[in-house]
């Protein structure tokens, strides 16, 4: 079955609850080779902080669920 991704590099985003943190741009992907692996990105927020998610739309904890969304 094939990964459902939500984010890819160059995605700008923002964290709907850490207004805080300010505008971010997804700045690199992560895929597993294992069956049932996890699939993450790197967003690189306006603050200066490098922040990982969970990026497999099947995933309860994946960053669409959590509160990114794309700009």
């Amino acid at each position: 079955m094939r990964t459902r991704l939500y984010l890819k590099i160059g995605d700008r985003v923002e964290h709907l609850r850490y207004s805080q943190w300010g505008r971010g741009e997804v700045v690199q992907e992560q895929h597993s080779t294992l069956s049932g692996g996890f699939c993450l990105v790197r967003i690189l927020f306006d603050d200066g902080v490098e922040r990982s998610f969970i990026n497999d739309l099947d995933n309860q904890s994946c960053c669409y669920y959590t509160g990114i969304k794309i700009l």
